[in-house]
């Protein structure tokens, strides 16, 4: 699988498998599936998980939640503003800066990135 970087060229990369400019990937691609994710074992944004599985050479870590006030962890696609994860974790699906909505599914998995 080959890895491509977001072309969007504000804030910082987000690596995945044919990543979009509001960073959705081959796996997630819905209109809110907006968000990328800075790894704990990497500092790297990843697109999603999966995209993280298919191109780094290591395992995933989950970030601990002494760290979540005030690590900013998560990409808003459309506007790059980066949240903390507790922003994230509290913004109830939306973005904060410029109310972008995100995919509310993504809780289902906040245990692949977040210690919960």
């Amino acid at each position: 699988m080959a890895q491509s970087v977001s072309p969007n060229t504000t804030g910082p990369a987000v690596h995945g498998v044919s990543v979009s400019p509001l960073t959705q990937c081959s796996h997630w691609h819905s209109e809110r599936d907006i968000i990328a994710i800075r790894h704990k074992c990497c500092g790297d944004y990843y697109a999603c998980i999966s995209c993280h599985e298919a191109l780094a050479q290591h395992p995933p870590q989950v970030w601990p939640k002494a760290e979540q006030a005030s690590t900013r962890a998560v990409l808003c696609g459309k506007c790059r503003h980066e949240l903390t994860i507790d922003e994230y974790l509290g913004c109830g699906s939306t973005c904060p800066q410029c109310r972008a909505l995100f995919n509310p599914g993504c809780a289902n998995h906040y245990s692949l990135y977040f210690e919960t």
